[in-house]
């Protein structure tokens, strides 16, 4: 799959980008027709410590999934986002198969 991370206003490591696309690669298994996915990390500036803002937009044929989640650190807030997106596309793939 197709993963492009965007960092919003720092710089991130390379650590941090495959850990996510190794993340963003076990969800095509619930779902194997994931075409690309977007991933922007965002850091707010509060006074927060969950100020740690992930938005994960999923592309699949005739639909896009966006789940955002904030926590503590990116990895926490990629694994909830992660865990929300199986969900989906678990949804959507028993959808699809109730119409064939």
């Amino acid at each position: 799959m197709k993963v492009d991370v965007h960092a919003v206003n720092f710089t991130v490591d390379r650590k941090l980008v495959d850990f996510i696309q190794e993340r963003m690669d076990k969800l095509e298994k619930y779902y194997d027709r994931v075409v690309s996915s977007d991933v922007f990390l965002k850091v707010e500036r509060t006074s927060d410590k969950e100020n740690k803002t992930v938005e994960i937009k999923i592309n699949v044929p005739g639909d896009d999934f966006l789940v955002k989640k904030q926590c503590k650190t990116f990895e926490e807030a990629i694994e909830l986002s992660a865990e929300s997106l199986e969900r989906l596309l678990v949804k959507r793939k028993e959808k699809i198969r109730a119409h064939i």
